[in-house]
C-alpha cells in the first residue's frame, strides 16, 4: 500500500538527510495518472525540506535535487530514481506496486487507504456533528438537504477514522413561529387535515397566518402570547407544540430513512428554553448583560458599542432567543459528552451567528470554544421540481426515482431486479449527492436536472453503474479466477494507471479529513471509474489465458472495492445492479 512504499523511499531518505523517516512520509507524495505517458509512482518536492525556501531559487531547488537523487539507491522496491524540476520521483517497482495493492485492497477492506500511515499516530477522539436541524411543523424542503448529506459524510468520516461520532439533529421546535402556528392552528385548522397529511396543513395554515398577521396587528399579539404561554408551560399551549412536534419527527423520519441517514440524537431549541434562562443569570452575573431602552437584553461582544458586534440575548417581554438556546445547548452538551470537537454543519448565512456564538462561550469562561467549528456551505440555486412547484424535499426524491425507473426500464438488465424501486431510489440519491460534493462547500450552485440524469461524464449515476458493472463481471467469471494471481499479467499501460491511482486512495482520504471537502473523493472516484472503463474495453476477461483473467478479475475486484468505500463514506449506497 502507498505508506509502505513512502516509508521504504523515507528510510531510504532519512539516512541521507539524517532526518527521522517520521518526518518525511508526509512530504511524499503519490503522482496523479497522466493519461500521455506512464509516470513515476511517488515525488518528494525539495522546497519541502528547505526551511527557509524563500531564499532559495528555482535553479537552487534543481541543484539539491541532482544532489540528493545522487546519494539514493534503487532496491527491490524502488526501480527508478528521476529528477524532476525541483522535485525527485521514485518508480516502484511494477510487480511489487501490483501484488502490494492489490492484496492490501482485499485485506484491509472497508478500511483500505485508512490504515495509511498518514493517519498514524491520530489520537481517537469524541466529536459532535450537528446537522440537517429543519425546523418543525414545516415539510422538509430541500435546502434542509444540504446540511443532511454533508453532515452525514462528516460524520462517517470521521467514525471511519476511528473518532467516536455522535449525530445531533438540532431541530427548529421552538420560538415566536410557533406563536404564530399555534395561533394560526386554532383559527384555521382542522383535525382531519392534521391526521391525513399533518405538514402538508400546517404549511398552509402557517402561511395563512403569516399573510393575516402583515394585516391585522390583534393576530400578530395573539401569536406572541401564544409563545409566552408555551415558555411559561401552559398545558393546552404545550399539548399542541407537542404534537406538532411528533407529527414532524415521523414524517421527518421517513425521508431520513429514503436518504439512508440516522441520527443518535433527536435534540432541539425546545429543551433548553428553561436552560436558557440560567445562561442569561449568567450573563448578567459576569457583567455581560446590557439592558436596552425596548427593554431587550444584549451583548456587546466588542465591548465598544460597535453595532455590528451586539448580540441580542432576550425580547423584551422576557422570551428566549435562538443564541440564547444555542449558548445553552453548547454548555449542556460539553457536561454531558465531554466532546473534542464539535461541528455545527449549516449554511453559510449563519457564519455570523456561529462566530458571535462562539466568541459569546470564550467571554463567559469556556475556553474549550475554541473547539466549537463552524463548517459552513453555499446555497443550491434553482433546485424546484420540473412543474415549478415549492419545492419539498419528499417531491424531488420522488421525481428521481421515477425518472430513474424510466431510463433503467429501457434496459433489460431492469427486468431481473428484485426491487427496481428500491434501485431506482439509490441510483438517484448517488446522482444527487454528487452534482452536491463536486465542488467547494462554499460555493453556490446551479441544480441541473439534466446533469442529474446523464448517465456519462461526470455524474453520480456513471459511478453506481461503473460499480453495478464491476460486480457483474464477478458474478460472470468470479468462481475460478480469484484464488490467486499472477502479477506479471497486469503490466499493461491501463493496468498500470489504475494501480496508481489506487495507491492515491489513502492521500484524498487524508485531504479530505484534513479540510472536511468531500470534492477530494469525488474527483478521485470519477476518475477511477473512468480508469476502469478504459480498463474494461481494453483489458478483456472472455477467451483470456487463465492466468491473465484471474489476475485481470483481481483487479477490477480492487476497483470495485475502493469505489464502493468511497461511495459509503460519502453516503452513497452501492448497487450491484442496474
Amino acid at each position: 500500500m502507498a505508506c509502505g512504499f513512502r516509508r521504504c523511499i523515507a528510510s531510504q531518505l532519512s539516512r541521507v538527510l539524517d532526518l527521522p523517516p517520521e518526518n518525511l512520509i508526509k512530504s511524499i507524495s503519490a503522482i496523479p495518472v497522466s493519461k500521455k505517458e506512464e509516470i513515476a509512482d511517488f515525488q518528494l518536492s525539495v522546497d519541502s525540506l528547505l526551511e527557509n525556501r524563500n531564499e532559495h531559487s528555482r535553479s537552487d531547488n534543481q541543484v539539491q535535487a541532482k544532489r540528493l537523487a545522487e546519494k539514493l539507491k534503487c532496491d527491490t522496491v524502488v526501480s527508478e530514481i528521476i529528477t524532476g524540476p525541483g522535485t525527485i520521483n521514485f518508480k516502484i517497482n511494477r510487480e511489487v506496486l501490483t501484488k502490494a495493492v492489490l492484496q492490501q485492497v482485499v485485506e484491509d477492506g472497508s478500511k483500505y487507504g485508512l490504515k495509511s500511515e498518514l493517519f498514524s499516530g491520530l489520537p481517537q477522539r469524541k466529536i459532535i456533528v450537528e446537522f440537517s436541524s429543519p425546523n418543525v411543523a414545516k415539510k422538509f424542503h430541500v435546502g434542509h438537504l444540504r446540511s443532511t448529506i454533508i453532515g452525514n459524510f462528516i460524520a462517517n468520516l470521521k467514525e471511519a477514522l476511528g473518532h467516536q461520532v455522535t449525530r445531533i439533529n438540532y431541530l427548529g421546535d421552538w420560538g415566536m413561529q410557533f406563536g404564530l402556528l399555534g395561533t394560526g392552528f386554532q383559527l384555521f385548522g382542522y383535525e382531519e387535515k392534521l391526521q391525513s397529511n399533518p405538514l402538508q396543513h400546517l404549511f398552509e395554515v402557517y402561511v395563512q397566518v403569516n399573510k393575516e398577521a402583515a394585516d391585522d396587528k390583534n393576530i400578530a399579539k395573539l401569536a406572541r402570547e401564544f409563545f409566552q404561554r408555551l415558555e411559561l408551560g401552559d398545558m393546552q399551549a404545550l399539548s399542541l407544540w407537542q404534537r406538532f412536534r411528533d407529527l414532524s419527527i415521523k414524517e421527518y423520519s421517513q425521508i431520513y430513512k429514503r436518504l439512508g441517514i440516522y441520527f443518535d440524537e433527536y435534540s432541539g431549541e425546545s429543551f433548553y428554553h428553561k436552560k436558557s434562562q440560567e445562561v442569561l443569570k449568567l450573563l448578567d452575573s459576569k457583567g455581560l448583560l446590557q439592558k436596552t431602552i425596548k427593554g431587550t437584553a444584549v451583548v456587546d461582544l466588542s465591548g465598544n458599542g460597535d453595532p455590528s458586534s451586539i448580540c441580542t440575548v432576550m425580547r423584551s417581554d422576557g422570551t428566549s432567543l435562538y443564541a440564547t438556546r444555542d449558548l445553552a445547548a453548547a454548555i449542556d452538551r460539553m457536561d454531558r459528552y465531554n466532546f473534542d470537537t464539535m461541528i455545527y454543519v449549516a449554511d453559510k448565512g449563519q457564519q455570523k451567528h456561529f462566530q458571535q456564538l462562539f466568541q459569546m462561550l470564550k467571554i463567559m469562561g469556556y475556553d474549550w470554544a475554541e473547539r466549537c467549528q463552524h463548517v459552513p456551505f453555499g446555497v443550491v440555486q434553482g433546485m424546484k421540481t420540473r412543474r415549478g412547484d415549492v419545492t419539498f424535499l419528499e417531491d424531488v426524491l420522488n421525481e428521481i426515482r421515477l425518472k430513474m425507473l424510466q431510463n433503467m426500464a429501457s434496459i433489460k438488465t431492469t427486468k431481473e431486479l428484485e426491487n427496481p424501486q428500491e434501485t431506482a431510489e439509490r441510483v438517484g440519491l448517488a446522482a444527487l449527492i454528487i452534482q452536491d460534493f463536486r465542488g467547494l462547500l462554499l460555493s453556490d450552485y446551479q441544480f441541473s436536472w439534466d446533469r442529474v440524469f446523464q448517465s456519462r461524464g461526470d455524474t453520480g449515476v456513471f459511478l453506481q453503474y461503473t460499480h453495478a458493472r464491476l460486480h457483474s463481471l464477478e458474478e460472470t467469471f468470479g468462481c475460478g479466477y480469484l484464488n490467486d494471481f499472477n502479477t506479471a499479467c497486469l503490466q499493461e499501460p491501463q493496468s498500470v494507471s489504475v494501480l496508481q491511482h489506487l495507491l492515491r486512495f489513502d492521500e484524498v482520504l487524508y485531504r479530505s479529513s484534513q479540510d472536511l471537502q468531500p470534492r477530494h473523493i469525488v474527483s478521485y472516484m470519477l476518475t477511477l471509474s473512468h480508469l476502469a472503463a478504459v480498463a474494461h474495453k481494453t483489458l478483456q476477461i472472455k477467451d483470456s489465458p487463465p492466468e491473465v483473467a484471474g489476475a485481470r478479475l483481481h483487479l477490477f475486484k480492487a476497483v470495485r472495492y475502493v469505489l464502493a468505500n468511497g461511495m459509503k463514506l460519502l453516503g452513497i449506497t452501492p448497487v450491484c445492479r442496474m
